[in-house]
């Protein structure tokens, strides 16, 4: 497994994001908050970290959910996986939703998401008349079947 730099300013009182585990992907990030927040059902906010970073080149960050707040408070991220290009300088902002049927509370400094650095190909299109054909060909959303 590779380490790649990332230059961060934190302008929060939270730890800086870090892997909770030895195999973890993503890194947790934060609640920059000065309050609790609550968030009806269905009701969507935009919570800020206090993270700012400079990606190398080449690099981006994918904002992703956090399984733990998923499934016991029904809190997801929208726009997920949330990319944060390398030419980005402003605050890691999060989009959350609660799709709950109950008010759910963000403390301040809680875990709402993880951010995976991930390596970014970029491609040349090549125009032709016809592609080649396969066995699935333009099978698409469940052509295989149930079973």
């Amino acid at each position: 497994m590779s380490v790649v730099e990332v230059k961060i300013i934190n302008q929060s009182v939270n730890p800086l994001p870090a892997y909770a585990t030895e195999g973890a992907s993503g890194m947790d990030i934060r609640a920059q908050l000065d309050s609790p927040l609550s968030l009806a059902p269905l009701e969507r906010t935009l919570v800020p970290t206090g993270l700012f970073i400079e990606l190398p080149a080449g690099y981006e960050a994918q904002v992703r959910p956090r399984s733990g707040l998923a499934i016991k408070q029904g809190i997801t991220c929208l726009n997920t996986p949330g990319t944060i290009d390398a030419d980005y300088r402003g605050e890691i902002k999060i989009i959350l939703i609660n799709l709950s049927q109950d008010v759910q509370v963000i403390q301040p400094g809680d875990r709402i998401a993880q951010l995976v650095i991930q390596s970014v190909e970029k491609c040349n299109w090549i125009p032709v008349e016809q592609l080649e054909i396969t066995e699935r060909n333009a099978g698409g959303f469940g052509h295989t079947g149930k079973k």
